[in-house]
């Protein structure tokens, strides 16, 4: 019995959202008598950050404290358009139509304020930290929740906005039909490295390295517990999750998450990630998403450090045990390959 270690490399550019109708979204943001601001979206938290990367995003326009606004991700009936949570487009599509609809609502905002403190909406500013204040004289002040009330029971104002945001059509050469299908593109590299037993047919991951390019990391630590989960969801998929050996047999599948093959704590490998900033023009604040790119490296990386291994090509998923076995079988066993 040997075992056997491998390093497998893959890269991957991926699209962000899609252009089919423009790929709208839309977002609304009011103020509450208290001077606290309700985001109401139809894009759903999936798990990935949609809430608390909305919240700074609309915050952040306003030019209020991120505790003064909530997220409703309300459902398709009760909240504004969206095209839904797929596709990696949370962050582009729906932080743009937030931009938009906070923008809307700070200027509602400026001029109750701009009424209160007897000057031009124009000479004033936010501080961040919940007041609005004249530019160079920031005693004369009035705070964002006093100014919404103001608005409200005063002035008979609504501050509120509505946003969306819609891709540009593409245009289509008449001579190829070749067109652009997204926006941006986000990218990755990863590198796996795996061990091999060539008795039992075993793969244990020893250690992931990866570089993702989003775009800006709207929130770094959100950013980086999504590439950690997302790669052990790829590597999940790599080389566990099947309904093997019943297949087709579905009835005698697994029935439960107790019988449902996944990669458990002790599978887990260290994972070194560098996040690369390179902020989209079109993305707000910069921010493009890791998305689904978070898994999809995974799985050639794994495949490639199995042949690296042991020389077996795995060309369906999962790699499972049984599949290594075949390939050293038909090999006449291992063949480790060279590293470069």
């Amino acid at each position: 019995m040997t075992k056997h270690r491998g390093k497998g490399f893959a890269c991957i550019n991926y699209p962000i959202g899609m252009n089919l109708g423009g790929d709208p979204s839309q977002a609304l943001v009011h103020s509450n008598p208290d001077g606290k601001f309700m985001v109401a979206l139809s894009s759903i938290d999936l798990g990935q950050g949609m809430k608390s990367v909305s919240r700074q995003i609309a915050a952040e326009t306003l030019g209020v404290p991120v505790e003064d606004v909530y997220v409703d991700t309300a459902d398709s009936d009760t909240g504004p358009h969206c095209m839904g949570s797929f596709a990696s487009r949370g962050t582009h599509r729906v932080g743009n139509a937030v931009i938009q609809a906070a923008q809307e609502a700070r200027a509602v905002m400026l001029e109750a304020a701009a009424e209160e403190l007897e000057v031009n909406a124009s000479d004033l500013e936010t501080d961040g930290k919940g007041n609005i204040q004249v530019k160079g004289a920031p005693s004369r002040s009035i705070t964002t929740a006093a100014a919404c009330g103001a608005a409200q029971f005063k002035q008979g104002k609504t501050v509120s906005g509505r946003g969306i945001f819609l891709i540009p059509m593409s245009d289509v050469s008449p001579e190829t039909g070749e067109m652009t299908p997204v926006s941006c593109f986000a990218h990755a590299a990863l590198i796996a490295e795996v061990e091999v037993d060539d008795e039992t047919g075993e793969l244990s991951v020893i250690e992931i390295n990866s570089a993702y390019e989003v775009g800006r990391a709207l929130n770094p630590k959100l950013v980086e517990q999504q590439l950690t989960g997302g790669a052990w969801m790829g590597m999940s998929h790599a080389a566990w999750e099947t309904t093997e050996p019943y297949y087709p047999a579905r009835s005698h599948g697994p029935v439960d998450f107790n019988t449902y093959t996944m990669p458990g704590p002790g599978d887990i490998a260290p994972h070194n990630i560098a996040v690369l900033e390179r902020p989209a023009e079109d993305g707000p604040y910069g921010g493009k998403g890791p998305g689904e790119m978070c898994a999809n490296p995974v799985l050639p990386a794994v495949a490639n450090a199995v042949y690296n291994a042991v020389g077996v090509r795995v060309d369906d998923l999962p790699i499972t045990p049984e599949k290594i076995l075949r390939g050293l079988k038909a090999n006449g066993g291992a063949r480790p390959q060279t590293r470069r």
